[in-house]
């Protein structure tokens, strides 16, 4: 986190400032996608963004690490620790890890509903025993705590021009959308986990099982019943960005730029899978450099323009609530407490 970003924040306590720091230190390292974008907001605003997904990220590295030595019992150990200090945190507004205590002031000066976090840990939790899915409507089950949520808990931080309910399903929308075109990217990465989130039901339809998956995997070669599957899912996954692009004219002038981009980003996704030959099982397909970096010009262009017509148009300000101040205790150690610890 740079000073910058958080003397606009408005974010002095020093312990605080290192929380945020250690937030946006974990999207730069995984998120290079979504942080490239949060690169476009205003800059008061993006220290809360960053504490949303440092946290998001938090909890998924535990749940997704490909290390033998956590087996489940560790994992559901460490998100257990985790929502005990997550609780606390919402509860008291301040805590001694350094993510949950810069979700904690971010969820407090928003004014973010608390379930929305406490669903997204139920379904962190689901994944530490739930492999599969037999329909997309039990996926959709899943993704409203893995994905929907984090739409939803970033509406109070962008703002929208209209009643935040009318905006809110396009939100939960464009969050799924983003998992979904990373479910097809990460086909066999997850399958290595030993999870499939490619419905049941779907890859049934065209003659696959998760033995085909495994085969394909390991051998390296294709099957066309396999990219037919993918292919399905592609659609699928595109139909929901279509529900979510309504929700982008509802954000206030100045953050749709960045949610623009990480659209834009994100769609990406899939056109590289299927320029690849929806290769996912062999390979990671990547949205080509040059393309992220002509998305991203053209983001700082439409910023530049969403701040013109927000004053002609006279929108109000997208504010930032004064930051609460921890009510007893610091809000995190000036040494950040290793994830391990939590």
């Amino acid at each position: 986190m740079t000073d910058r970003e958080l003397d606009a924040a408005g974010i002095d306590d020093p312990a605080l400032r290192a929380a945020y720091r250690h937030c946006r230190a974990l999207n730069a390292r995984h998120g290079k996608t979504y942080f490239l974008a949060t690169r476009l907001l205003p800059v008061e605003h993006r220290p809360a963004v960053h504490a949303l997904y440092g946290f998001a990220r938090w909890a998924d590295d535990i749940v997704d690490s490909l290390d033998p030595a956590l087996g489940t019992g560790r994992r559901l150990e460490a998100l257990t620790r985790l929502s005990t200090a997550l609780e606390t945190g919402l509860r008291e507004g301040y805590a001694r890890q350094p993510v949950v205590a810069a979700l904690a002031h971010t969820a407090r000066r928003y004014g973010i509903e608390h379930a929305h976090f406490h669903d997204f840990m139920t379904a962190m939790r689901s994944d530490l025993t739930v492999t599969d899915y037999p329909t997309y409507a039990d996926l959709r089950g899943y993704m409203h705590g893995s994905a929907a949520v984090i739409g939803l808990q970033m509406l109070p931080v962008l703002g929208t021009v209209v009643p935040r309910q009318e905006a809110a399903p396009h939100a939960a929308a464009l969050g799924i959308a983003f998992q979904l075109s990373n479910f097809l990217r990460d086909v066999g990465e997850d399958l290595d986990r030993g999870r499939v989130y490619l419905p049941a039901d779907l890859l049934a339809g065209h003659g696959v099982d998760r033995e085909l998956l495994r085969w394909s995997r390991d051998s390296g070669r294709h099957d066309r019943r396999i990219t037919a599957a993918l292919r399905e899912f592609e659609a699928l996954t595109r139909g929901v960005y279509r529900q979510a692009a309504p929700g982008l004219g509802m954000l206030h002038p100045r953050s749709r730029p960045c949610i623009r981009t990480a659209f834009v980003l994100y769609g990406g996704i899939l056109d590289a899978v299927r320029r690849d030959g929806y290769a996912v099982l062999h390979r990671r397909a990547a949205v080509p450099r040059r393309h992220r970096a002509v998305v991203a010009a053209d983001g700082l262009t439409r910023v530049a323009f969403a701040r013109l017509r927000a004053r002609g148009a006279g929108y109000p300000t997208l504010s930032v609530a004064p930051s609460p101040r921890p009510a007893a205790a610091p809000a995190a150690p000036t040494r950040p407490v290793p994830e391990e610890t939590v």
